[in-house]
């Protein structure tokens, strides 16, 4: 049995089996993110309220992850392990709403799939952070959560480019047919469905986790901590009990995710005016600009994969601390620079800048963390963390509609802009965060 001071280093293909379920996971949430204002729209949504119906993800993140992490945490079974569970039952309903999302014949019912499915999504992905504190040493932690960053950005890529793809060479629909949700949308959702379901299934039956290093002192904890009421006392008591480094990163995530959520929310409202000339959601060319996005989207995914193995060599020999806040003044930049972009070609740019931060964002703030958490706790205060995710996403579903229509008078490329202000503003709160860990060499 290893004690989490000192875990066993694993090699490449270890790294990549326990990683891997991350593919189907942000196959999901691309899927989600490059799709979901399209589907909105399609069925009628005012572009006004979007960032309101958008509301129903970071609400069921509010309440998902810091619950899902105490209970993982708490968890030990002799074959399924202690995140593997949560990973499987994550994965089964988000495969369901994937495939339901899709047959949405009202906003209303695509609302309450949006819902559905990010609970899910939650379920599985939050265990799979705390997966790489359990399994890793300090030396390979970084090295683990931008393995989980490459399989997030190639996920990401093809799920984007999944309606394009159907409808460019496969020679399915791309039209809204009496306002109805087009084919290249429907079969991308039932496409992700299967390979969200495969994808974690691979990590379930490959990968292992270590037992907890005293099982008698664990399961005492575990009666000891048996009953909601208990349980609810200790979620709560937690937030007292946050780690300082943890504190600060809560204000850098906060203005980073106000950014990335304009960007998803906004991006093909922004793109159908400015290069393709409409904000007609049954019209063709709005559903050619809801394609063209999931390119664009595509573009900084793939660039994340690629980065995810630059970044952790660029920490080492300069700090975790340098390489985050150079990444997301990169991506604040390239955000506020869409303004400037009119055309087709000249669109993908900007998402080269977005997708080295997307990189960043996924792996050094989890990295710094690990290393400041107890083990004991890594799945709860993982999903804690995650509040200060969804906290802004809530923000900018509440107040970025009302900024958009009466400050920016509907100009949403305007609110990209104010994402990519957020970005740098998180740029130099990052200066400030404490990162305890040695270095890696």
């Amino acid at each position: 049995m290893h004690s989490h001071l000192k875990k066993p280093i694993l090699s490449f293909w270890q790294l990549w089996n326990m990683s891997f379920g991350f593919f189907g996971i942000q196959f999901g949430f691309a899927l989600q993110n490059a799709n979901t204002s399209r589907i909105f729209s399609t069925l009628g949504a005012d572009p006004d309220n979007l960032s309101l119906y958008w509301l129903a993800a970071p609400v069921t993140g509010l309440l998902v992850q810091p619950v899902i992490g105490y209970l993982s945490d708490n968890t030990w079974h002799p074959t399924w392990g202690r995140r593997r569970p949560f990973f499987f039952l994550g994965a089964l309903f988000a495969s369901i709403a994937l495939f339901l999302m899709p047959h949405s014949s009202a906003l209303w019912m695509s609302v309450a799939v949006l819902w559905m499915l990010d609970g899910a999504i939650n379920v599985s992905m939050e265990p799979f952070r705390a997966f790489v504190g359990d399994k890793l040493g300090p030396s390979q932690q970084t090295a683990g959560f931008a393995m989980q960053t490459f399989f997030i950005g190639w996920g990401a890529v093809i799920a984007s480019l999944l309606p394009t793809i159907f409808a460019d060479y496969l020679g399915v629909s791309n039209e809204s047919v009496a306002g109805a949700i087009p084919d290249t949308v429907r079969y991308s959702f039932y496409a992700g469905g299967a390979i969200y379901m495969s994808a974690v299934l691979w990590t379930v039956l490959t990968a292992q986790e270590l037992p907890p290093d005293d099982m008698e002192a664990f399961r005492a904890e575990q009666r000891r901590n048996k009953g909601l009421l208990h349980a609810l006392k200790e979620i709560l008591a937690g937030f007292g009990g946050m780690p300082k480094t943890m504190v600060q990163l809560a204000a850098v995530q906060f203005f980073t995710w106000i950014g990335l959520f304009a960007m998803w929310i906004y991006t093909n409202v922004a793109i159908g005016k400015n290069v393709f000339g409409t904000t007609d959601a049954q019209s063709a060319a709005f559903q050619a600009a809801g394609s063209h996005v999931g390119v664009m989207f595509a573009v900084y995914s793939g660039v994340a994969a690629l980065a995810a193995f630059v970044l952790p060599v660029l920490a080492r020999h300069t700090s975790r601390k340098f390489t985050h806040t150079l990444c997301l003044a990169i991506g604040g930049v390239s955000l506020i620079s869409l303004f400037a972009v009119h055309d087709v070609q000249l669109s993908y740019l900007p998402m080269v800048g977005v997708g080295i931060a997307w990189a960043s964002i996924l792996t050094m703030p989890y990295a710094i963390l690990a290393g400041a958490l107890p083990p004991k706790r890594m799945g709860y205060y993982m999903g804690v963390f995650n509040f200060f995710i969804v906290i802004p996403q809530i923000v900018s579903g509440l107040l970025l509609g009302f900024v958009t229509k009466y400050l920016f008078m509907g100009e949403a490329v305007k609110t990209l802009m104010l994402g990519g202000v957020c970005m740098l503003v998180a740029a130099i709160l990052t200066l400030a965060v404490q990162d305890n860990a040695a270095p890696e060499r």
